[in-house]
């Protein structure tokens, strides 16, 4: 039978075919100075074109579990795979495919922020005609103008998560990943980057977020995923979430699954 005549698979079916952005499953990690899980048997699955916001209070696990997930920690059980891609037997390949925003902002402060945005573009491969175009952009989203030309060392925090940002995404990552992003940001330049996040993810680009800010959450991602003592207690479409139970505030419920629950534990 001749190719050009055969059923072309539909688009559900290559839908189907598509490769999870992140595949999580049992990852448990301990540090060395506790014997307490910091992250237990945690799974999740977050697939291209999603927005996921991981949700939980402080001490929760969120940062532990976006550490093993970009290759910064080392976990002993369960796995990890990103774009296809384990992270402990292929990470330079897995850390190809992603772009990831620490909350401490660790960058070369000696470095101006263009120079900083050139040494990510040279470390990912993204020619010069390209980067110029995309800096150019980005600085639109994450606007820093004349600033970026200055050393990093003179930024403020919220000047130090907009260069961050920008080097992050220099690649046009698969998968974007951030811990706290909205932290330090004024209204106006949070406003751009959930804009920046929806149209990103419209071309078929995952992001997940860590936050402490429900609102964001609400209003950005299309799921929302709880950790409550290093163990995932929801993960559900926020949509949904809305329509089967009408009149509950997010906020609240989130309350009710983390922080009065941590209380009560703390309590006996």
């Amino acid at each position: 039978m001749n190719d050009n005549n055969q059923k072309q698979p539909s688009r559900l079916a290559r839908k189907k075919q598509e490769v999870p952005a992140i595949e999580i499953k049992n990852l448990g990690k301990k540090y060395p100075s506790s014997d307490v899980y910091a992250v237990k048997d945690f799974n999740m699955t977050v697939n291209p074109g999603e927005i996921v916001g991981l949700l939980g209070h402080n001490g929760a696990g969120k940062s532990t579990t976006l550490k093993c997930l970009t290759g910064m920690l080392p976990f002993g059980e369960g796995s990890i795979k990103i774009n296809g891609f384990n992270i402990k037997t292929e990470p330079v390949r897995a850390k190809s495919t992603f772009g990831f925003v620490s909350d401490r902002h660790d960058v070369f402060v000696k470095m101006t922020g263009l120079e900083y945005l050139a040494f990510m573009a040279d470390a990912y491969g993204v020619d010069e005609k390209t980067r110029l175009r995309r800096i150019e952009y980005l600085d639109k989203v994450f606007p820093l103008g004349d600033r970026l030309l200055d050393p990093i060392s003179d930024y403020s925090h919220g000047m130090r998560q907009k260069i961050c940002m920008m080097g992050s995404v220099i690649h046009r990552p698969k998968l974007w990943i951030l811990d706290e992003p909205m932290i330090g940001l004024d209204p106006l330049t949070s406003a751009k980057v959930a804009a920046f996040m929806k149209e990103y993810a419209l071309n078929g680009n995952a992001i997940l977020f860590s936050s402490h800010n429900i609102n964001s959450v609400e209003k950005i991602c299309k799921r929302a995923v709880i950790i409550q003592g290093g163990q995932k207690t929801d993960d559900f479409v926020i949509s949904d979430f809305v329509a089967q139970n009408p009149g509950v505030d997010l906020e609240n419920y989130f309350l009710q699954k983390t922080v009065l629950r941590k209380t009560q534990k703390e309590q006996k």
